[in-house]
């Protein structure tokens, strides 16, 4: 498959280079920031995944020309907050044809767009597939047996994608529904954060099993209601995504919650996890969606209103809980 460039060095873009490195394709790993660079090249670890070593197959740079010059296929791993950036950049070096996977889950604050259509803005020449699933990059580094989709309208790109990705310890799976993939990888996000914060206020398993399964329906209902197709949102990018992010005790989001629901402040509990959490800026992209297109999401609600408002965790529980009497079904 010759070389493939990753663009983002974080926890999920360094797991992605050593899968690739170890299937033996050559990787260049695009960093942004050169100070992470150098200390990648002097101890031989990403600062995000310790103990790891960086095979040898997997080259870094700062420059994106030098990353996306030559390269036969590109994995875009970047914070959905620089999407647009790192996106400008790519289009003045990526080469016509080249196909594009987008591995971030996010959505872009002012337009609510997916990743993959913003890549498609700035990139209006390129097939662009998504990647998400239940996957925690430290199991993945680990090569903990693992499964997940990559989702296209193009069959062969989708096929390329598969191969490129498929390995003993990771199953990947195709999907037509790009934007369902997209939205559920993105919107289980913020059901983790409000999974955290029952977490963190010391409640039980009742109330993260209430959370989940009526996040769930409001993801799903905004996710139809853009286009998405229902059962997308009961498979690996959906439900498989939204039970490991709301549950493990190395999802950020859920980290972000529990500290919320202990008392913490937003901007010392971000500091404290050291890394990107998707959910927080998904919250908002969210929010805005579900008033735009009139679609209830009391709980995205309620966490936008603890994130961005100031609310008291436990209040927000109350809100939800004193809602008026609802039909499950929807």
């Amino acid at each position: 498959m010759g070389r493939i460039a990753v663009l983002g060095a974080g926890t999920w873009g360094g797991t992605l280079s050593m899968l690739l490195a170890k299937r033996g394709l050559d990787v260049s790993l695009w960093v942004w920031d050169p100070a992470q660079a150098e200390t990648m090249r002097r101890t031989g670890e990403n600062p995000f995944l310790p103990g790891f070593p960086i095979p040898q197959r997997v080259a870094m740079t700062t420059s994106m020309a030098e990353a996306v010059s030559e390269a036969d296929g590109i994995i875009f791993v970047s914070p959905s907050e620089a999407a647009k950036d790192v996106a400008r950049e790519m289009g003045d070096c990526i080469t016509e044809g080249v196909p594009v996977i987008s591995a971030t889950k996010g959505l872009d604050t002012e337009t609510g767009l997916t990743m993959s259509q913003t890549l498609s803005r700035h990139l209006p020449h390129t097939v662009i597939a998504a990647l998400s699933g239940p996957n925690l990059a430290p199991e993945i580094a680990r090569g903990v047996p693992s499964a997940t989709v990559v989702a296209c309208e193009d069959e062969a790109t989708a096929r390329w994608a598969q191969e490129l990705l498929m390995s003993p310890s990771l199953r990947v799976y195709t999907n037509r529904d790009v934007i369902g993939v997209e939205l559920a990888g993105a919107l289980k996000n913020i059901i983790a954060i409000g999974a955290g914060i029952c977490d963190g206020l010391g409640f039980g398993d009742n109330s993260k099993a209430a959370v989940i399964t009526r996040g769930l329906a409001e993801i799903t209902r905004l996710g139809v209601k853009l286009g998405a197709k229902p059962a997308t949102f009961m498979g690996l990018a959906g439900v498989g995504d939204l039970i490991v992010t709301c549950a493990s005790p190395i999802s950020r989001n859920h980290r972000v919650g529990i500290g919320l629901g202990r008392g913490g402040k937003l901007d010392d509990v971000v500091r404290e996890i050291g890394q990107v959490a998707e959910g927080i800026p998904t919250t908002r992209a969210a929010y805005d969606l579900s008033k735009k297109h009139d679609t209830p999401m009391p709980i995205t609600e309620q966490v936008h209103a603890v994130l961005f408002e100031a609310k008291s965790p436990k209040d927000a529980v109350v809100a939800l809980m004193t809602r008026a009497p609802k039909d499950e079904v929807w």
